[in-house]
């Protein structure tokens, strides 16, 4: 996880909350009980907010062509390395090492957060998001998630929407 300024210590925010508030976003928080055993991250946090999954999405880092680049899909489905490797210009995706994936976001493996990253990665949303009025990723940690308009969430990572899911 990222370091935390002592403000954010003590408030309780994560990077991603964070970044949020200081851009004025609307959004809400949502807590759960994060089972270290359960399979799943996005279909643990889609089952415990009562949400569906096609509303909940992942945060995944690949290598695009020697780049780290995030993709933002729905935990229903997966990633289709080729169409996002397109959807930035490029050649060859593969899922990025896991360890360089928390080094440069600053987060942990199934709490890393499009939102606030110790490095500001390429970001690629699945176009399905602009399809609903919010969706939900992760805050920053395990157990937490943002509830928030796709077109903010695009807006504050820079992101370009393209089909980068398969069902």
């Amino acid at each position: 996880m990222a370091k935390k300024s002592k403000k954010q210590q003590q408030s309780g925010g994560t990077p991603a909350t964070v970044a949020l508030t200081a851009a004025g976003v609307a959004y809400t928080v949502h807590a759960y009980e994060h089972d270290p055993a359960h399979p799943s991250y996005g279909e643990e946090a889609a089952e415990a907010m009562g949400v569906s999954p096609d509303r909940v999405f992942k945060t995944l880092v690949a290598d695009v062509d020697g780049s780290l680049v995030v993709a933002v899909v729905p935990v229903a489905g997966s990633l289709d390395l080729k169409a996002l490797a397109t959807a930035v210009g490029g050649k060859r995706a593969a899922m990025a090492d896991p360890a360089a994936a928390e080094r440069t976001t600053g987060y942990v493996r199934g709490g890393i957060s499009p939102l606030g990253q110790r490095k500001k990665l390429p970001t690629v949303l699945d176009a399905s998001a602009l399809r609903h009025a919010t969706i939900c990723v992760s805050a920053g940690r395990r157990g937490l998630e943002v509830e928030l308009a796709p077109d903010d969430l695009a807006r504050l990572t820079e992101a370009v929407s393209a089909p980068v899911a398969r069902a």
